[in-house]
Formats: structure tokens, C-alpha cells, sequence
């Protein structure tokens, strides 16, 4: 019975040992400990000015929630930086009488990643969401709502490619 103990415990050891570091969103950090997030830049011609804030931020929490990673203000083993390329709003949906019903606002951004501990896994990457919206709404009063919205679908997009390679 000790020596099935012993073969069981050094199965289990070699399987968790070689399967790097995950966590319950499917994350793998492989051998990094430690990410920094450098400040978004607005680079669009229209300039939200609570975007880039929002979206550093948004990034930063995501991965200090759902990676055993952590935040550093040096660069860390894992270096993310960036710009928003696009900031616009369109309309999506025209009624009858040629009236705009329904807009999209759609944010573009360029992440870059350096990872230290293994430079395969660098990247940069351009990626876009959007949120459509009631355009007989007044824009400003649920701009940030919308932008809220559109990060967390970027940092999503951004998390999966870093730590999950979607």
C-alpha cells in the first residue's frame, strides 16, 4: 500500500509539474510572475478623455482577478502597451423616413505584448468591438456607459490572446 502511495503521489507530481501554471478562466502564465500595463495612449482622431483611463485600468483589474500574475509598476515579465487607433460612431439602422434610429460607436486599439520569459508568445495585435446604440439618445449622457461596455469586450479579447492564445 506505501509503495502505490509513493507511485501515486510522483504521477501526480510529474502531471501538475508539466502542465505550467493555470487558473479557473483557462488562464496559462507559464513561467511569469509578474505583468505591467503601460497607459494606453489616445491616438484617434476623436479623443474620449476618459477612454484610455478606462481601458488601462480595466486591462490592469482582468488580470490581476483572473491570473495569479502580479501588477508591477517596472516591466514586468509580461509587458503590455498600446494605443486606440479609432474612436467613431456611425449609423446602423435608418427608419422610414430616413431618419437615423439606431448608431454604432466602435473603438479600435494596437496592443502590444512583450513577454520576457518566453518572446514566441510576443505580440502585437490590432483589435476592435462595438456597441450599438439608440442614436435619440443623448450621446453624452451614456458615452461612458458605452465605453464601458466596449472595454470590457477589448480587455476579453486582449486577455484571451495573451493568456489563452484564441
Amino acid at each position: 500500500m506505501k509503495d502505490f502511495k509513493i507511485i501515486i503521489f510522483f504521477f501526480l507530481s510529474i502531471v501538475f509539474v508539466s502542465c505550467g501554471v493555470y487558473t479557473q478562466s483557462g488562464a496559462s502564465t507559464g513561467d511569469a510572475a509578474t505583468f505591467s500595463v503601460s497607459y494606453i495612449s489616445n491616438n484617434a482622431s476623436i479623443v474620449a478623455p476618459t477612454l484610455s483611463q478606462t481601458l488601462t485600468e480595466r486591462i490592469k483589474s482582468k488580470f490581476i482577478n483572473e491570473t495569479q500574475l502580479k501588477l508591477t509598476t517596472g516591466e514586468g515579465d509580461l509587458f503590455f502597451s498600446g494605443k486606440i487607433t479609432n474612436y467613431n460612431t456611425a449609423p446602423v439602422a435608418i427608419s422610414g423616413n430616413q431618419q437615423n434610429t439606431m448608431s454604432r460607436l466602435t473603438v479600435t486599439v494596437e496592443i502590444t505584448c512583450e513577454n520576457r520569459k518566453d518572446e514566441n508568445k510576443n505580440f502585437t495585435q490590432t483589435f476592435t468591438n462595438f456597441v450599438d446604440f439608440d442614436a435619440q439618445q443623448n450621446f453624452s449622457s451614456i458615452e461612458q456607459g458605452l465605453i464601458t461596455k466596449i472595454c470590457d469586450g477589448l480587455v476579453q479579447d486582449i486577455f484571451n490572446k495573451a493568456f489563452i492564445n484564441w
